[in-house]
């Protein structure tokens, strides 16, 4: 709760005015659905932890089980999630130089009807929602995320992450895995100083372009030193370390039954993730 508290204060969020009955500040929504996401309890359940909170000073006022949900659905706190993700590395700014890129997903309450053509039978599928993240190898801190649908792509997802990471972090390497291997994506990290490691697909030719001699460079790098090469993509096995910690910790599985507050659930689960890595490393680092 300090460290949440701490990280709020440094966020300038804007002041209501007008008349009428004043909504839920934004600082104390994020309050609210961060805890409840730590705690992985349902909103009604969560209430003695956030009575804690108030009479801790952390909050203005314990809000009603209902306000809890009312706020999930909040688009406006999607952005503040993503920044406090970002900005909640920047003590570990001087350690975390190499970084993984991945995706997984996360299981709703809801499902997609489909036709089975060769039993011709009609089946269901769970809907879930994808989080695409950046981490750190070291420490596991996440630097980046953005939320989509289920059946969303990864490659187009890279860009976006790695320039966000680029904010806060001094990019040396990137690694992941072949979902993401183009040329763009080369090109993105070499264009910050940046190396990435991201394996060929088999039916890759290494042929250069104009706009792109990296590929072909790294494409005889990858086939001439594999060795190496493997060496530096392993480190994405962290990324598969971070969605581990978030799921056996914070739960796999989101209650919201729309795409806002399926993606606000999400984005809260990130930043308990983040304030837990925060603290694990003020023990480790000193």
């Amino acid at each position: 709760m300090r460290f949440l508290d701490e990280l709020l204060d440094y966020i300038p969020f804007p002041e209501h005015k007008g008349v009428g009955r004043k909504p839920v500040k934004l600082r104390d929504k994020i309050s609210y659905l961060t805890l409840q996401a730590y705690n992985i309890k349902s909103s009604r359940r969560c209430i003695s932890d956030l009575e804690i909170a108030k009479k801790l000073i952390y909050i203005n006022k314990t809000p009603h089980f209902n306000t809890i949900l009312k706020r999930l659905n909040d688009p406006s706190l999607i952005s503040y999630f993503k920044h406090l993700i970002n900005v909640s590395g920047l003590p570990l700014q001087q350690v975390e130089m190499d970084f993984a890129v991945d995706s997984s997903g996360f299981s709703t309450s809801q499902f997609d009807k489909w036709f089975e053509a060769r039993n011709q039978k009609k089946n269901t599928v769970r809907r879930f929602r994808k989080c695409h993240l950046t981490c750190g190898v070291k420490t596991n801190i996440i630097t980046a995320v953005n939320i989509t649908r289920g059946y969303a792509a990864d490659s187009p997802q890279f860009k976006d992450l790695i320039l966000e990471t680029n904010k806060i972090y001094d990019i040396r390497e990137v690694s992941a895995d072949k979902a993401y291997s183009s040329r763009a994506n080369l090109n993105t990290v070499s264009q910050i100083g940046g190396i990435a490691y991201i394996p060929f697909k088999k039916h890759t030719t290494g042929k250069r372009r104009r706009e792109s001699l990296l590929w072909g460079r790294m494409y005889r790098y990858y086939l001439n030193h594999q060795e190496e090469f493997m060496e530096h993509y392993h480190k994405r096995s962290n990324s598969e370390t971070v969605f581990n910690m978030l799921k056996i910790k914070f739960g796999k599985h989101v209650r919201s039954k729309n795409e806002i507050g399926q993606a606000n659930e999400i984005l809260a689960k990130c930043l308990a993730h983040n304030i837990c890595v925060l603290i694990q490393e003020m023990f480790e680092l000193s």
